[in-house]
């Protein structure tokens, strides 16, 4: 049997084709600049990379576009669409209304439409991409994988606004944290290599990327999170500012002449790394600049590591006991510089990172620890397989025997498990960063 999960975000159609009979991943890709001129596709399958422009001027086209490169005599990897046994979609909002992955039925899409507003920007392209493809493929079962449901666990004092009450049950203004197939992946995989049941860990994760979050995960759930009611909350990001005072956009507004939706286009696009650079939202190009003496370049990577590290440290005083911090995602993956920066002067907290085995550690392809042999809270390196976490799902869905997270058990929380995408290399090519030592050197701002 093989599953097709779709990932489509604003201007994107992420896929991957999994063998489920042999675990293995046959092909994956993106259709990039989906409704904009210059729209292609990238497939990677048998160890190869093919790319392809094709118009796509909507997700309905990109879907078909994913088809069409799937069963191709010469790139594909199936003979037809009548093998494939389920489709798992990524959806960015659940609102409050799922607490675990869900098969798609008409009332759950209209419940993804009423919650548009929280999302605006992914939820329609995440809407069009389930219908695109139940008109393709209508026989078989459509699972619903939210990144708001890991979440749900959050009690009412990390959730809550200090906002009046009717923002909340009239409008659903709350914080619901993002990236949870990824937290929900690398919780579980930290628990295996830390040798604990899930319930018995607590743990801290960053997901570092364009889009970057935290979760502090408690007794195996999720206590607490940097993102809020939109993804635009906490960290620095690549192009998102994360926090900021509140009357800082009005303030502006005022002197400039902005209106909202101008504001909004620019705190989601213009701000982060982007806005303290001025040119640069990739961390790659932040770095190779800082390392020749940029000084925005050098600023922002302070910035950015700064604002991880007052998570960290708030994220401890909620938990009590830390078992592990835990780096995913692009950057966290593949970013020793910002990892040690992160951690950096928090020996006395019991978190102490290994310069060597930080860097050392840069292929995301690996799971590695890199903490001190004598550090009181291990450091892990975990790729996160999001694809997996919708794959599984959207099978166990489709057999009747999924549940919520904390009475179900994945593949990947067996201490035998390998991931095969991950020893490919299908999660990425590995690009060459500065060496930490080259960014460790410049002087802190006084």
């Amino acid at each position: 049997m093989v599953i097709l999960t779709l990932n489509c975000g604003s201007s994107s159609a992420k896929y991957q084709v999994y063998d489920w009979d042999n675990k293995e991943v046959l092909a994956n890709g993106v259709v990039e600049r989906v409704g904009s001129e210059g729209s292609g596709i990238t497939h990677k399958a048998k160890g190869k990379k093919t790319e392809v422009l094709s118009p796509c001027p909507t997700h309905k086209e990109a879907i078909e576009l994913i088809i069409k490169e799937i069963t191709d005599p010469e790139v594909g990897v199936i003979s037809d669409m009548s093998v494939i046994g389920a489709v798992g979609h990524r959806v960015l909002h659940g609102g409050e209304k799922f607490t675990k992955s869900v098969l798609v039925t008409p009332e759950v899409l209209d419940t993804f439409r009423s919650v548009i507003d929280l999302g605006p920007l992914h939820m329609p392209a995440n809407i069009m991409g389930i219908e695109a493809a139940q008109k393709v493929l209508p026989d078989v079962p459509h699972a619903a994988i939210m990144d708001t449901a890991w979440h749900q666990t959050m009690p009412d004092e990390t959730f809550q606004y200090a906002i009046p009450r009717e923002w909340y049950e009239k409008y659903g203004a709350r914080r619901y944290g993002f990236h949870g197939t990824s937290f929900l992946y690398t919780a579980k995989r930290a628990a295996v290599l830390l040798g604990k049941k899930p319930e018995d860990t607590n743990i801290i994760i960053c997901h570092i990327g364009n889009g970057s979050s935290m979760c502090a995960v408690k007794n195996g759930v999720c206590y607490d999170t940097t993102m809020g009611i939109t993804p635009l909350e906490g960290l620095v990001m690549g192009t998102r500012s994360g926090d900021l005072d509140p009357a800082l956009p009005f303030y502006i507004m005022r002197k400039t002449g902005m209106s909202a939706d101008e504001m909004d286009k620019a705190l989601n696009k213009k701000c982060g790394c982007l806005g303290i650079t001025g040119r640069f939202s990739d961390r790659r190009d932040i770095e190779v600049e800082a390392s020749k003496g940029d000084k925005l370049c050098q600023l922002c990577i302070e910035m950015e590591a700064l604002r991880i590290k007052k998570y960290v440290g708030a994220f401890m005083a909620e938990l009590g006991r830390v078992d592990a911090i835990v780096f995913t995602a692009g950057v966290g993956e593949r970013g020793p510089i910002t990892r040690f920066k992160s951690l950096s002067g928090l020996e006395n907290y019991g978190i102490k990172i290994d310069a060597q085995k930080n860097e050392w550690s840069f292929t995301g392809n690996a799971e590695t620890c890199i903490s001190a042999d004598d550090s009181a809270t291990k450091i892990f390196v975990i790729p996160t397989d999001e694809e997996l976490v919708m794959t599984e799902d959207a099978y166990a869905l489709m057999k009747g025997t999924y549940d919520v997270h904390t009475n179900f058990t994945y593949s990947f929380q067996s201490p035998d498990y390998v991931n095969k995408a991950r020893e490919e290399g299908l999660k990425g090519d590995l690009v060459k960063r500065p060496h930490i030592a080259d960014i460790r050197a410049f002087p802190p701002k006084k």
